[in-house]
This record gives structure tokens, C-alpha cells and sequence, in this order.
């Protein structure tokens, strides 16, 4: 079987039954948010915060391998994180494994979507393209 590998890593992941708190905390999210890229091997860039009225926060920090982003509903004590690296050099297992932890969260799901896929043998970039022109649709649940 020949390998393949990807550009990216791309962890969709949701925290529950996380600290009220700590989820509504701009101070403590940002904080969190920035040692989790550090802590990953990541070089940050930059970062934007902002706290809802009454409740929630949601940031993103921008770092040289892509992204790293959280909205948080502390009245669910839930959590939304993308945690998007690309590179060899970058884990974000090690972020997810640390805002877990930050966040107090009890329960998680987590997927990991491997981006631009290439084939390691020839080095190029493995796709099925859609015709742009074409329509998408989506099912609503």
C-alpha cells in the first residue's frame, strides 16, 4: 500500500460539560488558546478575542502553520475548537490534549481531516475535482 500523506492536519473538535467560567473568561480563553499553538510546536502570529453580551467568547490565533479557532457557550458549557496545522514540525494533538485539560471538559468528540492530500510516491496533490459551475446542496437536519 503506498503512503499518503497531507499539507495539513485539521482537528474538528467539541469540548462538554466544560468550566462555565473558564468558558466565558476572554482573558482565560485567549491565554489557553495561545499556549495550546505554543505548546504544539506552532509560531503565532497574531490573535483576536471577543467576549458576547450576555455570554461567550470566540477567537481565533493565527499561526505561520494556519490556524488555531474556539467559540465557546458557557449557558451549554460547550465548546467549538479547530485546531489547523500544516506542516511535519506542528502537533495538535498536543493543543487539543492541553485545552481539554484548560477547559475542564468532562467529554469530547474529536475528528481529524487530513487536508490537501498528496501522494507520496509521484508528490503531487490527490483530489476529486467538482466543476466549479456545479451547485452544491447541503440536507438540513
Amino acid at each position: 500500500m503506498e503512503k499518503i500523506s497531507s499539507l495539513g492536519r485539521h482537528l474538528l473538535v467539541e469540548y462538554y460539560d466544560c468550566d462555565t467560567e473558564v468558558l466565558d473568561s476572554v482573558e482565560e480563553i485567549r491565554n489557553a488558546m495561545v499556549k495550546a499553538a505554543e505548546l504544539s510546536g506552532a509560531t503565532v502570529i497574531n490573535d483576536t478575542f471577543h467576549h458576547f453580551s450576555p455570554f461567550g467568547v470566540s477567537g481565533v490565533v493565527v499561526i505561520a502553520e494556519s490556524h488555531l479557532a474556539i467559540h465557546t457557550w458557557p449557558e451549554h458549557k460547550f465548546a467549538a475548537v479547530d485546531l489547523f496545522t500544516c506542516g511535519d514540525d506542528v502537533d495538535p494533538w498536543i493543543g487539543f490534549n492541553y485545552l481539554k485539560d484548560v477547559l475542564k471538559s468532562k467529554y469530547f468528540t474529536v475528528m481529524e481531516m487530513r487536508r490537501g492530500l498528496i501522494d507520496a510516491k509521484e508528490g503531487k496533490l490527490l483530489f476529486k475535482p467538482v466543476k466549479a459551475e456545479e451547485k452544491i446542496t447541503t440536507n438540513k437536519i
